[in-house]
């Protein structure tokens, strides 16, 4: 008998607004040495169709030097407050991305999207942990305005190279917080004293759900400290790196385990939002 895989329990998915938008780059500036930020229009109502934890596919430009070909996956760093507004926080890194940081304001960028599942949120907590580095300080940051929006308390833990790196304001966009920094630098950030940090935290005052998103040994020292905190529920918005976007390419499978059934899923399609207690930390082939 064939048997059918049920995606796990956050998945959400906004399928029916996914499309094409050609859009008009509004403002494209540096935030510092490393990251982007990019503000685009669409005729679409861009704001009424994409939640917090979703992605666009971006059509890179080609320069001279450049020529990406692949859409890039990024994820949301906000929208609205016009109907067609849709923000991006990316780093300046690859063929891609260096491509992207040379695109004009009042230039044109086609992209797919809304695309991916969402992080799962109830108006009713009281207080939830978000911890972030790098990029995943951009995926998560609509989900602060959303728990901001809503009057529900909020733990920040965030995690940099430097305190230059940080970008503390651009995550919290206002947002009240309890907020925690920790770098490299100082060597704060090493996963003993995040995992001593998070747990002293959340001894303190319940929460009813932690987000994570931007580091893989954050993420398996979560699943592990979740354990301890059976109440709390643990999310993570998967990076992979991702050539269609829609699920049909499977360059982007990863490993879950949902009480001892393992399956292989898209993360662009069955994610990328996934229970952190699901998440297999290595897969070896062959």
């Amino acid at each position: 008998m064939e048997r059918t895989i049920q995606p796990l329990g956050c998945f959400r998915r906004n399928a029916d607004a996914v499309a094409s938008h050609r859009c008009k780059v509004e403002e494209h500036r540096w935030v510092n040495d490393r990251y982007k930020y990019l503000r685009l229009s669409a005729d679409a109502d861009l704001a009424g169709t994409t939640r917090p934890g979703q992605f666009y596919q971006l059509k890179c430009p080609a320069t001279n030097d450049l020529q990406p070909f692949l859409l890039r996956p990024m994820s949301v760093y906000g929208v609205g407050p016009q109907a067609g507004a849709i923000e991006f926080l990316y780093n300046v890194a690859g063929v891609g991305t260096r491509a992207l940081s040379d695109l004009p304001v009042g230039g044109q960028m086609d992209i797919v999207g809304p695309l991916g599942n969402t992080f799962a949120f109830e108006s009713a907590f009281t207080r939830v942990m978000v911890v972030a580095r790098g990029v995943g300080l951009a995926t998560m940051a609509p989900l602060l305005q959303q728990a901001a929006k809503a009057g529900v308390q909020i733990t920040a833990v965030m995690s940099a190279r430097t305190p230059k790196d940080l970008m503390r304001d651009e995550f919290l966009r206002g947002a009240q917080a309890d907020v925690h920094c920790v770098y490299d630098s100082d060597g704060t950030s090493a996963v003993p004293a995040v995992d001593a940090l998070v747990r002293g935290l959340l001894d303190a005052r319940h929460h009813d759900a932690v987000y994570t998103c931007g580091s893989h040994r954050i993420l398996m020292m979560l699943q592990e400290l979740l354990r301890d905190y059976p109440q709390t529920r643990g999310e993570v918005a998967m990076e992979q790196r991702m050539a269609c976007g829609m699920g049909v390419c499977l360059s982007c499978v990863r490993l879950f385990d949902q009480n001892g059934d393992k399956h292989f899923l898209r993360v662009c399609r069955e994610g990328p939002v996934f229970p952190i207690r699901d998440v297999v930390g290595e897969v070896e082939f062959g």
